[in-house]
């Protein structure tokens, strides 16, 4: 059975950190490029970041950009995004995704999401 299961959303300050992490059952997480997106109230959804199988690059959205870090561990088959100085602006939904190829990192190329976990930043 497949799964994919966030955790580490939540409440945060201004200038605060979250980690979020994803853990994949089911299905190797090595055999795919991992993303991370989001989606803010009434906007659509965007990439945040993403590693790509073939090479090991990894791309970032240009809002997560020097602030945000992304990494994987295959032997535990669980992604992880590290949120640094959070912004109002980052207050979203957050989905991990795997796309199985070694290199497209789009919406449309992902076959596994995550549920969704929210982040809040809030004064």
């Amino acid at each position: 059975q497949v799964q994919f299961v966030e955790s580490g959303g939540g409440s945060v300050q201004p200038g605060g950190s979250l980690r979020l992490s994803c853990a994949a059952s089911g299905f190797d997480l090595g055999d795919y490029s991992i993303g991370w997106f989001r989606q803010a109230p009434g906007k659509e959804r965007e990439k945040v970041s993403c590693i790509h199988r073939d090479d090991g690059t990894i791309e970032f959205g240009p809002s997560a950009k020097g602030r945000f870090t992304t990494s994987r561990d295959n032997a535990k088959n669980i992604m992880y995004l590290q949120m640094n100085d959070l912004e109002l602006e980052d207050t979203a939904t957050y989905y991990c995704a795997a796309a199985p190829s070694g290199y497209e990192c789009y919406e449309l190329a992902m076959h596994y999401w995550g549920e969704g976990t929210l982040v809040t930043v809030s004064p």
